[in-house]
């Protein structure tokens, strides 16, 4: 449905925009707890290193993401944004970005075919072409990429944000998993294919296995590869009764939740975001938000931490808008070490 907001403004697609107040409160909330983005924006915002910018945007729709956008709008750019997680964007700030003026196209519970039509229409509008692209996951740059890949020619830069990439489960965020779950005195099991990784799992105290091995005894599996089919439903035909089976990688193809969807298995919805799966025999697993991004579908991440990766963001797009021509080519580069340290 066609909604508008207080300006008559009707150029973006949410849940119900009548919750913009109680989202501006949560992104006043989350002002407090960003002191690197409110610098960056109170020393910025006179000079507007960011004006004549127009970004679109594909991460998760979140207070801290909206302090974010109001900066980088603060510093002059124009933004068109789109949710990158079907679960997890917060509806009554979306409703609050988008009473402000801004161009969001997200919901909470989208359908995957929701999910590309709220992308291309932040991408496909008439009289409003990107220049820069921040990106979590790549499917936004993905879909330009597909659909309109003449677009690439006015791009001056892209931000990608994911950093659960490597295929281990021991990178960054399987040690921060690892290290609270042992901090509340569960028993911790690692699996892990890097070798370099495996030794600093055994170094931190952690005990490596196969995860056959255990498959059977665990009460909890937690995947945080940014791989595919890490467990497949012969893993989760082993499982014991009660098991709790989720992601906290970016993608929803770490779980091969698609096997579990065949005719002898029964699907019980719980509550939103957990689902029993029942065997036969009675047997049922705890699925997590289907197999999708566990902190952000489920709960959220701890705004101060969030306020670092989002300056690191807003200083990348910075850095890119405004390098003279030849500085970078068309490649991959990583944040400099200063920056990728405070990250």
């Amino acid at each position: 449905k066609q909604q508008k907001n207080s300006k008559g403004n009707a150029d973006f697609c949410i849940k119900n925009i009548k919750q913009a107040d109680f989202g501006r409160r949560e992104i006043e909330i989350a002002e407090q707890e960003m002191p690197a983005l409110m610098a960056l924006r109170k020393r910025a915002q006179g000079e507007k290193p960011l004006a004549g910018a127009k970004i679109v945007g594909c991460t998760h729709i979140t207070a801290q993401t909206a302090v974010l956008m109001e900066t980088l709008s603060a510093l002059g750019a124009q933004c068109r944004w789109a949710a990158c997680n079907i679960y997890s964007t917060q509806n009554e700030v979306a409703a609050a970005l988008a009473e402000g003026g801004f161009s969001v196209f997200a919901w909470k519970g989208e359908s995957e075919d929701d999910f590309w039509w709220c992308i291309d229409r932040c991408v496909n509008v008439e009289g409003w072409q990107p220049n820069m692209i921040l990106d979590d996951g790549g499917d936004l740059t993905h879909w330009i990429y597909k659909k309109y890949p003449n677009m690439f020619k006015k791009i001056k830069g892209i931000v990608e944000e994911i950093i659960s990439v490597k295929p281990v489960v021991c990178n960054k965020v399987g040690k921060g998993c690892s290290a609270a779950l042992k901090a509340m005195g569960s028993i911790v099991y690692v699996t892990e294919i890097d070798p370099i990784c495996a030794l600093q799992a055994c170094m931190d105290g952690f005990r490596l296995v196969k995860l056959n091995e255990v498959i059977r005894q665990v009460d909890i599996v937690i995947t945080c590869t940014g791989n595919k089919n890490v467990v497949v439903r012969e893993y989760m035909d082993r499982m014991k009764n009660g098991c709790i089976v989720c992601n906290m990688g970016h993608s929803n193809t770490e779980i091969d939740v698609a096997s579990l969807r065949t005719p002898e298995l029964t699907w019980e919805r719980v509550r939103s975001q957990v689902d029993h799966v029942i065997w036969p025999d009675g047997k049922r697993i705890v699925l997590l938000a289907e197999g999708r991004l566990l902190n952000l579908s489920c709960s959220t991440v701890p705004t101060f931490v969030l306020s670092i990766t989002a300056t690191t963001q807003a200083l990348a797009l910075i850095e890119l808008y405004n390098a003279p021509e030849g500085r970078y080519k068309q490649d991959v580069y990583l944040l400099p070490k200063k920056m990728g340290m405070m990250h």
